[in-house]
């Protein structure tokens, strides 16, 4: 007489698809959590640059310093906080210091960073690069002399 054979069990075989089926969307979703927190990141040390070099520029006793100062200012800004820009633009709007003593005035940076993505790009829709956009304002002494 022939034994009976024992059926194979297909408990557990549901998981082996799951995971199949969500591991890719899961690290999709890790990605794009990376992707987005080095955004930001990105946008708090650009705007930390642009007050930074603000300052810099407003404590300078002249606009041609306050240029000086607020490139050099921003550049080391963005290179401590490990920013990697492809392009970096820096505009600074000095026209403050032609104004009278006594009267307010100030001084306005923007920085534009096309931040390298290109080691996120592994995902489509991602870029290789990303702008990042920053300004900041800070006011001239009123009293203290300007010059041009």
């Amino acid at each position: 007489m022939t034994r009976p054979r024992r059926r194979h069990d297909q408990r557990g075989s549901a998981m082996a698809v799951e995971i199949v089926v969500c591991a890719p969307l899961l690290a999709g979703f890790i990605w794009l959590i990376i992707f987005g927190g080095r955004i930001a990141l990105a946008n708090q040390a650009v705007q930390t640059a642009a007050a930074d070099a603000a300052r810099a520029a407003s404590i300078s006793r002249t606009a041609t310093t306050a240029r000086s100062q607020a490139r050099q200012w921003a550049a080391t800004s963005l290179s401590n906080q490990g920013v990697d820009c492809v392009h970096t633009q820096i505009d600074i709007d000095t026209a403050g210091f032609s104004r009278p003593v006594g009267t307010p005035a100030t001084v306005t940076v923007q920085i534009s960073c096309d931040l390298n993505t290109a080691d996120l790009a592994a995902l489509p829709g991602i870029p290789g690069s990303m702008p990042v956009h920053a300004s900041m304002t800070s006011p001239l002494d009123t009293y203290r002399e300007r010059r041009r």
